[in-house]
């Protein structure tokens, strides 16, 4: 979907923005800022913005966007053209562009896509080091992802972070026996096992999702102890670790509903909201499609939201799936691409950004904690510090290259599938996921 704003479009969605988020407006006057001086960005002549990015989950997501990007126009005289790609498409587009020399000024990729084309990336740091300093500092993983590794140069703006814990019907759970999602892998397979037996089964995305395939698949090898590589970036997927949680898997997987190995990212969604799946895991966009549906309030009012189980590692294993900008080295324009983040990033913008979104993207930017979007309900209190989560892709090792390209090809994903799928023991699926992280990690 593509959105080339003409000046009267312009006028409309900064209008559209003024209404529809006044309140979001006035909340980000609460948001605590420090006064430091910006970085001079002297914006090139004629210059004029193609921006790529993923399409929205939750309708303001997009609405809002473009409005805050026609604001920017409307206020810099800069043509800006915004772009929605499918969540799994934009990988592949970044890469033509990557490799042509052509197209998007800025692209906003997830989480590791700097990092794949940091050769081709300018350098990010006087925008990311005034944002840091303006509102209280980066998170834990906005810092890790936007800063190539083992150096200070910013590469990336991580814009925001969708985290999926698990989202429940708290009717089932307590029909099931249990007040809470366990942490323990046994009783967790206990509740699912019981769920199953009742007619209200479990659900995991085990097909090629960016966000709830990946989601899962790192849940189950992190809530074992194991990891894709060690601290130095040696490949570790092979490991005890590893066969403990895809053999938990052979037990976990005939829990589920059928068709999860096909599962896209909204395929969980659909299966809830219908009945079918009672409990799964998602960001905040699932609830509140229910919450704002007539028909689906009941199950609304029945969801609640909780931390992955930890499993034996004593805290949430789980990452979140980061939204983050980068700009091309081929861009004629690059003050004007800086220039842009930086506006968005800013509490007149963002806030009403983030508020609109409600509570789908957390935010990576501390000051934003105090945004009223987490005070507007209660079930959103999991999703509050999503992107401070002590997980990243490619875990324990370095966020680099090989860690996007292997999230991109799905190895983790895959090697879950195989045994699930009854396609590989977990021994021959750990060394078949070895073997395609060892064409990355050299």
């Amino acid at each position: 979907m593509a959105n080339i704003i003409s000046r009267r479009e312009t006028l409309r969605l900064a209008a559209t923005a003024t209404a529809a988020s006044f309140a979001g407006r006035a909340a980000a006057q609460q948001i605590p800022r420090t006064e430091v001086a910006a970085p001079k960005l002297p914006i090139e002549t004629g210059a004029s913005l193609r921006v790529l990015r993923p399409a929205r989950f939750v309708e303001p997501d997009e609405t809002i966007f473009r409005a805050n990007t026609a604001k920017f126009q409307q206020a810099t005289g800069i043509e800006t053209r915004v772009d929605f790609v499918g969540w799994e498409d934009i990988r592949q587009q970044t890469a033509v562009a990557s490799n042509t020399g052509t197209g998007p000024d800025v692209v906003l990729g997830w989480a590791e896509d700097p990092h794949v084309y940091a050769d081709k990336l300018i350098e990010l740091s006087d925008v990311a080091e005034y944002l840091g300093k303006r509102y209280g500092g980066w998170s834990f993983l906005g810092d890790k992802y936007g800063k190539r590794e083992k150096t200070n140069n910013w590469i990336g703006i991580p814009f925001g972070g969708s985290t999926g814990p698990i989202v429940y019907r708290r009717s089932a759970v307590k029909e099931a026996g249990f007040d809470k999602i366990p942490n323990d892998h046994a009783e967790y397979l206990k509740l699912c096992q019981t769920l199953k037996k009742l007619n209200k089964p479990a659900g995991f995305a085990l097909g090629n999702a960016v966000g709830d395939g990946n989601g899962f698949a790192n849940w189950l090898v992190w809530s074992h102890g194991g990891y894709l590589v060690d601290e130095n970036g040696k490949i570790a997927i092979n490991s005890r670790e590893t066969i403990a949680a895809l053999t938990y898997l052979k037990d976990l997987y005939p829990t589920f509903v059928s068709g999860t190995l096909s599962w896209g990212d909204p395929s969980n969604n659909r299966a809830y909201a219908a009945g079918d799946c009672w409990l799964t895991a998602n960001g905040v966009s699932l609830y509140f499609a229910l919450k704002n549906d007539p028909a689906q309030r009941a199950i609304a009012e029945d969801t609640e939201h909780q931390a992955l189980p930890f499993g034996v590692v004593g805290k949430p294993p789980q990452g979140s799936l980061i939204l983050n900008a980068m700009v091309f080295r081929h861009s004629k324009y690059p003050n004007a691409a800086k220039a842009y983040l930086q506006y968005m990033m800013e509490s007149e913008q963002y806030d009403p950004w983030l508020t609109g979104c409600l509570g789908y993207w957390s935010h990576t930017l501390r000051a934003y904690g105090k945004s009223a979007v987490w005070d507007s309900d209660p079930k959103l209190a999991v999703y509050r510090n999503g992107t401070d989560n002590q997980f990243w892709s490619g875990f324990k090792g370095p966020i680099s290259h090989a860690a996007g390209a292997v999230a991109a090809e799905y190895v983790m994903v895959q090697m879950c599938a195989s045994v699930a799928a009854g396609e590989a023991t977990p021994q021959e699926a750990a060394r078949e996921a070895e073997r395609r992280a060892r064409r990355h990690y050299r």
